[in-house]
């Protein structure tokens, strides 16, 4: 378990994702993003039945992320923090780095839609860049998830597939991320 001090009020720390938790990631998922299945670069990916990390924040379940290792990749599949600004978004991602170094992991990437421009910028200060657009992919992705709406955060057309990965090179750091991470 790991545990990091953000502000003088709260508390996070980030615990393995357990059958415990499926109920209310299943709900989670189901409001904010139309259900568990997640579709990233023509897969389809049951999120309940992916490993992962809850960070808790005072006790309480404040994100949780989800992630799929194949061969040398690691593909951060989901990411949804229940309060923003807290730092369960970096916890969460630097349990993943952390679960995808351990099992020997040369590259973790992660997609996201071009509307979701929170995420792009929590990311980029993350330290992942931008590796791919890939033009028009959302259409192929509501074939395998009809629920994906047309039109996604303020007011922005869904339609492509936005590929970053976070750089192998540790002195690339950034000014968000955790101290030791």
């Amino acid at each position: 378990m790991t545990s990091l001090d953000h502000d003088q009020k709260s508390h996070v720390t980030v615990r393995q994702l357990t059958v415990a938790d499926v109920t209310w990631v299943r709900k989670l998922f189901t409001e904010r993003w139309g259900g568990v299945i997640s579709v990233s670069r023509g897969v389809a990916h049951d999120t309940t039945a992916l490993p992962g990390f809850v960070a808790l924040l005072d006790g309480e379940r404040a994100g949780v992320v989800t992630y799929r290792i194949a061969g040398q990749e690691c593909e951060l599949v989901t990411l949804d923090s229940v309060r923003e600004g807290a730092g369960a978004g970096t916890a969460l991602v630097d349990a993943v780095a952390g679960a995808a170094r351990a099992a020997g992991v040369v590259r973790l990437w992660l997609v996201t839609t071009n509307d979701n421009l929170r995420a792009l910028r929590f990311y980029q200060r993350y330290g992942f860049d931008l590796v791919a657009v890939h033009r028009d992919a959302v259409a192929g992705s509501r074939e395998l998830k009809p629920s994906i709406p047309e039109i996604g955060l303020d007011g922005i057309p869904i339609r492509h597939e936005i590929e970053l990965e976070l750089p192998s090179n540790p002195g690339r750091v950034s000014r968000t991320r955790s101290p030791g991470c």
